[in-house]
């Protein structure tokens, strides 16, 4: 018997086949087996539902016509007490209808007869990939210095290979990467598998604290250094002694305290606020941006000496959509910690669910599916995460990501239609408040497809050519 190959993540799984013509079971059984799957076989309901009592099973693939019910009915016992067990159905083109039905209630798949042996074999992947996609030992038991991050992609292994790597010295790491990819993750990887595990790791969004607030945050300040001092701080650097410190979005960092920031890395001390003489610090700097540094530096928003120092060693993360094999891994991390968090019992997703998110654009990355796993868990009320709650979770963006087309097509429609509401769809007026002829605006509304009598108070619904004077 062939066996599937080494790196197969399949391989050895457990397949159910359902099928009253022995000939087609037989078929099908040698065609599995030779691909390094385990294979029982069933020619009736009652015979696939006694199996299924006593064995654990990974996919199951049935007729849908079968001799004493049908594989609907077989599909639907499924349902209710093995809801993540996906099921493909094989069916005749008279059946096709039904199992249209069955895929609208959460079977996995059908494929017609007769099919082609290797859209079988990709059927059964596609499902195990999504459905049972297996924990690799890193996952069964995190080393402690990846905690936290969970994945099995070529990748993410390849930038955890880079992780310990860079770990063992003390050089500045630039951690570049989309939002949501998890940088701050990265560097408390770095953080852990280095020799300062022991010593603090201080975090600092350099976005997210105001400008005036910066410098007397990052450096310290002593008492009476301005208004409202009315004692000493210490600051973060000097909080990370001997440690790590992470500036998130460092592109953000306003040019001013880029030059006091290079002074710290080149002095390793810093000099609080008010305060006459520096203090030597011990810190190691990674950093993190989504921007584009290089652009930055062209326009000069960014130092170029600042930048050599922190840019030691570059990591560069992934998206999510590049990790599409880590999304089942992930969600169900998510599903977990957020069953406790919500006091819930949650056994999955349904796999049409988790099909949907497999399957999705993800422009947030992780915090985006994060975001998504967390409204579905706490809307749901099935011990199962149905597609209805994956599908309306996805419909809300929290940025809708527009081209400059787009954008600026968006803008001059809105445009045109407040100066009608102001005009009342007097073109004349709209034309003289744009400071554009009436001829050009009428070529704008025609494009955008506004009618002037629209916006007229005293005409109901007429829809006279925007081209005509009936708008004056």
């Amino acid at each position: 018997m062939k066996s599937a190959p080494p790196n197969d993540p399949n391989a050895g799984e457990h397949l159910l086949v359902v099928d009253d013509d022995r000939d087609l079971l037989r078929l099908l059984s040698m065609r599995l087996r030779a691909s390094g799957y385990r294979v029982s076989t069933a020619e009736s309901a009652e015979a696939a539902a006694a199996l299924l009592a006593v064995e654990h099973f990974a996919l199951v693939i049935s007729d849908v016509r079968l001799p004493d019910r049908d594989g609907l009915s077989l599909f639907d016992d499924i349902r209710r007490t093995n809801p993540a067990l996906p099921v493909i159905l094989l069916t005749a083109h008279g059946t096709i209808p039904d199992a249209v039905e069955a895929t609208s209630r959460g079977v996995f798949g059908y494929l017609t007869k007769p099919f082609d042996g290797k859209a079988l074999l990709d059927k059964i992947a596609r499902a195990l990939q999504v459905v049972g996609a297996p924990l690799v030992a890193d996952e069964r038991a995190p080393e402690h210095w990846r905690e936290g991050i969970i994945s099995h992609s070529s990748h993410m292994a390849t930038v955890l290979d880079e992780v310990r790597l860079v770990a063992a010295s003390d050089a500045s790491v630039l951690i570049r990467g989309d939002s949501g990819t998890g940088k701050e993750l990265i560097a408390r990887a770095i953080h852990r598998a280095s020799t300062r595990a022991s010593h603090p790791f201080v975090a600092i969004n350099c976005s997210a604290i105001p400008e005036h607030l910066l410098e007397s945050e990052l450096f310290g300040h002593v008492r009476g250094a301005f208004t409202g001092a009315v004692t000493a701080h210490n600051g973060l650097f000097v909080a990370a002694n001997g440690g790590t410190v992470f500036l998130d979005e460092i592109g953000d960092m306003p040019p001013a305290l880029q030059v006091k920031l290079l002074r710290v890395v080149q002095e390793r001390a810093v000099r609080p606020v008010g305060a006459s003489r520096p203090e030597p610090i011990d810190v190691r700097i990674l950093s993190a941006t989504h921007r584009d540094l290089d652009a930055a530096l062209v326009s000069g928003e960014f130092r170029e000496d600042l930048y050599y120092r922190l840019n030691v060693v570059t990591l560069s993360l992934p998206t999510l959509d590049q990790r599409r094999e880590d999304i089942p891994l992930l969600a169900r991390h998510f599903l977990d910690t957020l069953a406790r968090k919500y006091h819930k019992t949650l056994h999955g997703f349904a796999p049409e669910a988790l099909e949907a998110l497999s399957t999705a654009a993800w422009p947030g990355n992780v915090r985006q599916l994060q975001n998504v796993v967390e409204q579905a868990c706490a809307l749901t009320t099935t011990p199962l995460i149905p597609l209805a709650l994956i599908e309306r979770a996805l419909r809300v963006r929290s940025v809708e990501v527009l081209s400059y087309a787009e954008a600026k097509q968006r803008f001059e429609r809105n445009y045109l239609i407040q100066l009608l509401k102001m005009t009342g769809g007097n073109v004349s007026d709209a034309a003289r408040l744009a400071d554009r002829n009436r001829t050009e605006l009428y070529r704008l509304l025609q494009r955008h497809a506004l009618v002037p009598s629209l916006f007229r108070g005293d005409e109901a619904g007429g829809t006279p050519d925007v081209g005509s004077e009936s708008g004056e």
